[in-house]
């Protein structure tokens, strides 16, 4: 085992993209919208501004797939000059409807790693977006069992984490957080103390993309598999 991992006690990990296929869905449901609003503007700019309505949207309606919807209608009204037809904006909620059923893809070796370290870790889903799919995802999942709690973060931000460890009641030091996001997942926990693993996705949010500047300077481990945790921790 890392010297540095000697004292972790909680091990908290992302869920959409760290032990499922998330993202990938968001960047087709994109596409669909681009060729539904096709009539009233190029894909880049339908993509520029749907992603804009997210973003000014975020404070309010926060992550996940029905936050998104509610983006893509907004942006269908606006777009078309509030002329999009009902059949549009029907084909619009289908394609959230779509996303909430889609099948829950483990990504590889999850259960395997998660499996090995409940044995001797408390394991946490530390996850932002809506609880009622993020539920309902770990459900389908066949995860359940391995995890302590699940805790749906309104965000994933210093005082966020802060807040959870001390809900957890340990030091930043006895905490180690796995996932996809150098933004959500690893920067705010390296901020605070605490431990953190990347495990990059192919692909990522441009909201959650970050420059070489904020990542440097910052201790954290990066694997290209999760299988590889188990090594940092043996």
């Amino acid at each position: 085992m890392i010297k540095e991992y000697e004292n972790i006690k909680v091990i908290g990990f992302d869920a959409d993209d760290t032990l499922w296929v998330n993202e990938t869905y968001f960047r087709e449901a994109e596409e669909a919208f681009g060729r539904l609003l096709s009539d009233y503007e190029t894909p880049n700019k339908i993509d520029q501004e749907l992603f804009k309505m997210e973003i000014d949207n975020l404070p309010i309606y926060g992550y996940g797939v029905k936050a998104f919807v509610l983006s893509m209608v907004q942006s269908a009204l606006e777009l078309s000059n509030y002329n999009v037809p009902n059949k549009t904006i029907e084909a619009i909620l289908n394609i959230g409807k779509g996303m909430l059923e889609k099948p829950v893809e483990l990504l590889d070796g999850v259960e395997d790693v998660l499996k090995a370290l409940s044995k001797k870790y408390r394991l946490i889903l530390a996850t932002k977006g809506d609880l009622l799919d993020q539920e309902r995802k770990l459900e389908k999942s066949g995860l359940t069992s391995y995890f302590h709690h699940i805790e749906v973060l309104s965000d994933k931000k210093e005082a966020n984490y802060s807040k959870l460890l001390m809900h957890l009641d340990i030091k930043p030091s006895e905490f180690l957080m796995i996932g996809n996001s150098l933004k959500s997942d690893i920067l705010p926990l390296v901020n605070i103390g605490a431990h953190a693993v990347h495990v990059p996705f192919h692909t990522t949010w441009a909201h959650e993309q970050v420059t070489k500047k904020e990542t440097n300077g910052k201790i954290y481990k990066t694997i290209s598999s999760l299988r590889d945790v188990i090594k940092l921790l043996d």
